[in-house]
């Protein structure tokens, strides 16, 4: 039986952070704190909150809809007792087909991983969003191939 799993090994992107130039400078043009100093530093916590930018939301292809069916388990991979976990980086366009697939992982067995890599390929996945707006992404499909 061939699964796919949840994808817990993807970096996150954080939100942009002004350099910390621009903030040290925000207070010290005198040694004494005046009213602009404060009303400066005020303001570069506005900017802050202005240039946060939503979360990037990864892809996924874990939606109930999409469908995806299990990697074929090949046949002679069976008879030898071949099994293992595959992991494939999959590049998903923001219509959600998948553009590109590379082994990121093999399970030492290349039945299996090109069995995984055939499977991801024909896929449908949610693409991910950065800024509410679908964009390419780098996804790590995890594929665990078990004759339990």
């Amino acid at each position: 039986m061939a699964t796919a799993g949840t994808n817990a090994e993807l970096p996150s992107v954080p939100p942009e952070t002004p350099t910390s130039a621009g903030t040290e400078a925000i207070g010290k043009t005198s040694d004494k704190p005046t009213t602009s100093s404060v009303n400066a530093g005020t303001a570069a916590h506005a900017l802050l909150a202005q240039t946060a930018t939503a979360p990037t939301v990864l892809p996924s292809s874990n939606a109930d809809y999409l469908n995806n069916p299990a990697p074929s388990y090949p046949a002679i991979s069976r008879r030898l007792g071949e099994q293992g976990k595959v992991v494939i980086r999959v590049l998903i366009g923001r219509d959600g087909n998948p553009l590109q697939a590379e082994l990121h992982q093999t399970s030492g067995y290349a039945r299996l991983d090109q069995a995984a890599l055939r499977a991801v390929m024909g896929w449908r996945y949610v693409p991910g969003r950065q800024d509410g707006k679908s964009q390419d992404m780098w996804f790590n499909v995890p594929i665990n191939f078990s004759l339990n």
